[in-house]
């Protein structure tokens, strides 16, 4: 195994708990190669950990352990069940993400369940060079039908890798049909956003429901995932996302759980709430659960603008003692500052506002308190008082 010397700071920072060491952070990687399994040790030669090191990325060293431990097969087929046995997943769901990477001391490593098809996603490196050891890892602990890899997300291009998906291992359907809280969905985790799902909603999904009235309304509902939830508790729901291809899915999605209440249209979203406004449109019920408007730092200003103009917009069509669920994905947008936003919204819409509840990622997308890179979800639901 190569030794990789860190400085003071880069040791500090992973015994302090994060499993990440910037480049800028390292001494002297000597010859090691990208892809491999590097022992960390500090300016004065003392042992930091084991990590997987890369030569591309802005992110070096990615902690595995603090020990000196040997990795071997069966040290990540450990980890993986122990990650498989920390999900409590509901009887009547059977979609839920089984490794969020660091979340799980699992850096750079993703691996969804899709009932029986399992996705992964190898994001650095050193995962990317596991693959083959993962993908059997899955096939001897779970017996899955398939084994997807959706490698085709940019954050590879930074460890100077190829965007690649497709099929690992099995016979790996283009569609199949999974249940989350007992509400059915068809799913494409070949080619559907992210691994196929927003898996990471079904808790707030579930939050929603349980104060969901009225005429409801769920902005970019790309499959229709809050719809579906809240025309159990609304007297209708209608789902608005700018592909046609998600408004198609969606309507399949809601005549798969026979609802009759539930309509989807294709249209931008901020177009459509200043038309509804315009209309003087009002609903009890609003979600809006956009994509990531800020994906890096320098677009925080810009993104801000767009957060603070769908909360406005949205608060404005809201009945008195409405409900606003209102969510943001972007790791930048600081809870502090999202709720920032909704508040100044509220100011602009002559309304009060007053926080039901703060939620983030389901839990099967757990956040390492040490890893602030872990938590990007944040998720309001908040009540407009008469």
């Amino acid at each position: 195994m190569k030794n990789v010397t860190v400085t003071k700071r880069g040791a500090s920072r992973v015994r302090n708990g994060h499993l990440w060491i910037y480049r800028s952070d390292v001494m002297d990687a000597g010859d090691a190669e990208g892809g491999t399994i590097v022992a960390v040790r500090d300016q004065h030669g003392n042992f930091v950990g084991q990590s997987l090191f890369s030569n591309a990325s802005q992110i070096t060293l990615r902690l595995l352990t603090q020990t000196d431990e040997e990795i071997d097969r069966d040290w990540w087929r450990q980890k993986i069940l122990k990650a498989a046995q920390r999900r409590h997943v509901p009887p009547d769901t059977n979609a839920y993400r089984l490794v969020y990477s660091e979340g799980d001391l699992l850096p750079s490593l993703i691996i969804d369940r899709y009932q029986d098809v399992f996705v992964v996603q190898t994001l650095s490196q050193g995962t990317e060079a596991l693959k083959s050891l993962l993908v059997g890892l899955l096939v001897e602990e779970f017996a899955p039908r398939a084994v997807i890899e959706r490698n085709d997300v940019k954050v590879r291009l930074l460890e100077g890798l190829g965007m690649v998906a497709g099929t690992l291992y099995g016979q790996a359907p283009e569609q199949l049909e999974i249940v989350q809280d007992g509400i059915r969905f068809l799913v494409s985790p070949q080619g559907g956003q992210k691994t196929g799902s927003f898996l990471d909603q079904r808790e707030n999904r579930l939050a929603a429901r349980s104060v969901a009235h009225g005429r409801g309304l769920d902005c970019f509902t790309f499959s229709g995932g809050f719809a579906l939830y809240l025309a159990g508790a609304c007297e209708s729901v209608t789902g608005i996302d700018i592909s046609g291809e998600a408004v198609n899915l969606a309507s399949r999605n809601a005549k798969l759980n026979n609802l009759s209440n539930a309509e989807f249209l294709e249209g931008n979203v901020f177009d459509a709430l200043r038309e509804m406004e315009n209309a003087e449109e009002r609903f009890d019920t609003i979600v809006l659960d956009p994509p990531a408007f800020a994906k890096n730092r320098g677009s925080i200003k810009a993104a801000a603008r767009g957060y603070k103009e769908i909360n406005l917009r949205a608060l404005k069509l809201l009945n008195p003692a409405g409900v606003l669920i209102t969510c943001t994905c972007s790791y930048h947008m600081s809870e502090e500052m999202f709720l920032g936003i909704i508040a100044e919204a509220a100011i602009d819409a002559h309304c009060r506002l007053q926080l039901i509840e703060k939620r983030t990622q389901a839990s099967d997308h757990p956040i390492l308190l040490s890893v602030p890179e872990t938590y990007y979800l944040k998720c309001v639901i908040a009540r407009v008082i008469p």
